[in-house]
């Protein structure tokens, strides 16, 4: 999936270490006669051991570190392992397409839907290509127009989250870009169908909120969801990127917080070791949580649905502001 194979992150060492070991004792068994089967279980169980140890207490910051991997699954990962007959749509009908908002329609479990999420890339190549992950006005442009295809043709709308924020860059800024997640966030509000989003790794900022504000929100428990970045809220509050520990632990951007406070609706738990030890077992636990709550979702009217959004976003926003008073 990633030309990043020499990702190792700092909690996971002890786990490379013994993996290390495994192919060394595995490549002398191919030179020689010995049995290596009564080694091998060994090291097989000391390493499933590391691991639950290793993944047992997470940090919000190594939560952080997680959702950052280059070899999580992504958008496309999603769209090609679940959705049949997938046929992407582009452009906004206004500038341009940008590629880092992936966007078309396909079947899900043989029912017609609507796919958005945002794309990072897995080289260097591609994620010039898809622009980081981060989308430009005409990403979320895009967005609303497919959003009002579904809404026309009754299709259910599924989002995979997955950016560090929109581009900030001068350009997408003189082309509107808060006016387009603004008004991505309006049409996530006003649609009749129903709207499922998953956090599939980075939930940053409005750009995230811009396709997340659905009937139901689904997380990935490794994913994280904030505002602002540990590293831009460490440089605000206090004046240095190397607190971004301390600002990821403030910031309560972990699945396991936001379900808390009952920002999202589920958590979807990853193979242990993480989405990216076991990319087809993380696709499947996806595909279980989002296929279960659309069927919740189907029997509702379209009005049920647009009201139970509305009702679901507004009672969010008081509780969290009388958390935040209390607090």
């Amino acid at each position: 999936m990633s030309d990043d194979t020499n990702v190792v992150l700092d909690f996971e060492r002890k786990i490379v270490e013994i993996e290390d070991r495994i192919k060394t004792v595995t490549a002398l068994a191919k030179d020689s006669d010995v049995n290596i089967d009564k080694e091998l279980n060994r090291l097989q169980l000391k390493l499933e051991r590391q691991i639950k140890l290793s993944y047992a207490n997470l940090t919000p910051w190594q939560r952080v570190q997680i959702a950052r991997h280059p070899k999580r699954p992504q958008c496309l990962d999603y769209v090609k392992a679940l959705i049949d007959d997938f046929v992407p749509l582009c452009g906004d009908r206004v500038f341009a397409d940008d590629p880092t908002m992936v966007g078309g329609i396909g079947r899900y479990h043989g029912i017609s839907v609507v796919v958005i999420g945002q794309e990072k890339g897995v080289d260097l190549e591609t994620r010039v290509k898809y622009n980081f992950g981060m989308a430009k006005p005409e990403g979320y442009r895009k967005a609303q127009r497919l959003m009002d295809l579904a809404d026309k043709f009754n299709m259910p709308i599924i989002c995979f989250v997955d950016t560090d924020g929109a581009y900030p860059g001068i350009e997408s800024e003189a082309r509107g870009q808060a006016e387009a997640i603004a008004s991505s966030i309006q049409k996530c509000l006003t649609v009749s169908v129903p709207l499922i989003s998953v956090i599939i790794g980075m939930g940053g900022s409005g750009g995230a909120i811009a396709i997340a504000t659905a009937n139901r929100i689904l997380m990935m428990e490794n994913a994280i969801y904030s505002v602002i970045s540990p590293e831009g809220c460490a440089s605000i509050l206090w004046r240095s990127a190397d607190k971004a520990k301390d600002a990821a632990e403030a910031l309560k951007l972990t699945a396991q917080d936001l379900k808390h406070l009952e920002v999202i609706d589920e958590i979807i738990n990853e193979p242990i070791g993480g989405a990216h030890r076991d990319t087809v077992a993380a696709i499947e636990k996806v595909d279980e949580a989002v296929y279960r709550h659309l069927q919740e979702l189907l029997p509702l009217s379209r009005e049920e649905l647009k009201k139970q959004r509305n009702q679901k976003i507004l009672e969010m926003g008081r509780r969290l502001e009388t958390e935040s008073v209390e607090g």
